[in-house]
């Protein structure tokens, strides 16, 4: 498991290696600040599917403004939903072998990815989107966040990464916006998804969770 982690973060840092411009990818996504986009849109699709108020939602919406970083990392192509569940894995070697879902793919921050891909093993085993908080993980194989922190530093040329919570408490309220959509859907009678209820009914615990993070940091 240990190779199979640090594979993940290295394709990782290969996807955002790839120069946009040379790739031919230069319109792929907006200009600007990455989070004030990312926050227009995820605040603004919360409020318009929402279904009961959430005050973790509202402190979120806003105190991250205040914390927005001033100078991103260098724009690159991010594939904004990078998970275990949307990578396939050689039959027999410990790598990846391809990327799917990119729907949510654009340009941006490209320590958004590594931050959601770390977001989602903070979640706990028994939630509907499950994750290993709380578990072993020296038992089990699985790296530290600090060390593949560490490794995807050393691969990038990156020195560190400043304002880490609020790249965490991000992914965490932007996946909660998420939810409320499926949530909002699934009453409405157009999800697709048949546990889209469970989905939609993490918004709150995603959101809390969200917020200690940042208390955290205070």
């Amino acid at each position: 498991r240990v190779a199979l982690f640090n594979n993940i973060i290295q394709t990782l840092a290969v996807l955002h290696n790839i120069d946009p411009q040379n790739a031919g990818l230069s319109d792929f996504g907006g200009t600007g600040n990455y989070f004030e986009r990312q926050f227009h849109r995820w605040s603004s699709q919360y409020k318009m599917s929402e279904t009961s108020h959430i005050a973790e939602m509202d402190q979120l919406i806003r105190e991250l403004p205040k914390q927005l970083p001033l100078e991103p990392h260098r724009t690159s192509l991010i594939h904004g939903d990078y998970r275990i569940d949307n990578l396939i894995f050689h039959q027999q070697e410990s790598k990846v072998v391809a990327i799917i879902d990119w729907e949510l793919s654009t340009l941006g921050d490209s320590i958004s990815d590594l931050a959601y891909f770390c977001m989602c093993l903070r979640m706990r085993p028994d939630q509907h989107i499950a994750g290993i908080a709380g578990l072993n993980r020296a038992s089990l194989g699985i790296p530290e966040e600090s060390e593949m922190i560490q490794l995807y530093c050393k691969l990038r040329g990156i020195g560190s990464i400043n304002h880490w919570d609020f790249y965490l408490a991000f992914s965490f309220f932007r996946l909660a916006a998420i939810c409320q959509g499926v949530l909002k859907r699934s009453l409405d009678g157009t999800a697709s998804n048949s546990n889209a209820t469970h989905i939609g009914n993490l918004t709150c615990t995603l959101a809390q969770m969200a917020v200690e993070v940042l208390d955290e940091s205070v």
